[in-house]
């Protein structure tokens, strides 16, 4: 995937920096989190002691920046519900952002049983993302929340809802992506899917994305569910399974 070409004069490199040096500025946040809050919170944070759980993600996110080109859109799916692909997605936004030049927005996809938002204690009175889909006059910046991850948005999945098909096979869902693309060119976007099994969700959301990451729970969901939970993703766009062993 390359970045999309506009018929613009070029513009000289210290104005880009100073573009994106504004942009990412205004995704910094007011209040960060301390490390205390953010294990409290089940997120990962840059320190100078070597961790293993930092250094996996860090590892993930090597592996996807090597594979995709820009600003991607990752899909990450869990294979069954329980196995920790909501912890996966938020820690990998983490250290995405991790880059002081790069922003991340995580969007909870699972309609049916969110739980970002309760996760990283984030009021989300404005709603989220089902009011935006259903109110056509609805404003993005309204469900858009600072999680006091430096450079992470979330937007939270809103209402609950049984079932995800209708609303993320939509035309407003499509222009939402698109805009959540484009507005930055220095973010990478995050959707955080209900479980493959049982549900269409996740293969709707897959055609969304530029990359999909599988999240199978260690001990959990046997080798057979995970290679048939694979079968729904187009293999160009599958970066592979990740094994989790705790939620």
């Amino acid at each position: 995937m390359s970045l999309p070409q506009h018929d613009n004069p070029p513009h000289d490199d210290m104005g880009d920096r100073r573009s994106a040096s504004r942009s990412i500025a205004r995704m910094s946040g007011n209040q960060a989190l301390t490390p205390a809050q953010l294990r409290d919170r089940a997120i990962i944070h840059r320190t100078d002691v070597a961790r293993p759980e930092v250094d996996a993600f860090r590892d993930l996110r090597t592996k996807l920046l090597a594979i995709a080109d820009g600003n991607f859109i990752t899909l990450v799916a869990p294979v069954s519900r329980g196995c920790g692909g909501s912890f996966v997605a938020r820690n990998l936004a983490a250290a995405l952002a991790f880059d002081d030049t790069k922003s991340a927005l995580l969007v909870d996809c699972d309609l049916r049983s969110p739980s970002q938002d309760v996760t990283m204690r984030i009021d989300t009175a404005g709603g989220g993302l089902t009011d935006y889909l259903e109110e056509s006059e609805a404003e993005l910046s309204n469900v858009l929340y600072d999680t006091g991850v430096p450079r992470v948005r979330l937007l939270p999945a809103g209402r609950p809802r049984e079932t995800g098909a209708e609303y993320f096979s939509s035309f407003r869902m499509r222009l939402l992506l698109d805009s959540l693309r484009s507005r930055y060119p220095d973010r990478y976007v995050l959707l955080d899917s209900p479980p493959v099994i049982g549900s269409p969700d996740a293969r709707i959301l897959a055609d969304l994305a530029d990359v999909v990451v599988l999240v199978a729970g260690y001990g959990r969901d046997t080798s057979s569910t995970i290679a048939q939970a694979a079968t729904n993703f187009d293999p160009a766009k599958f970066a592979g399974v990740l094994f989790n062993e705790g939620v």
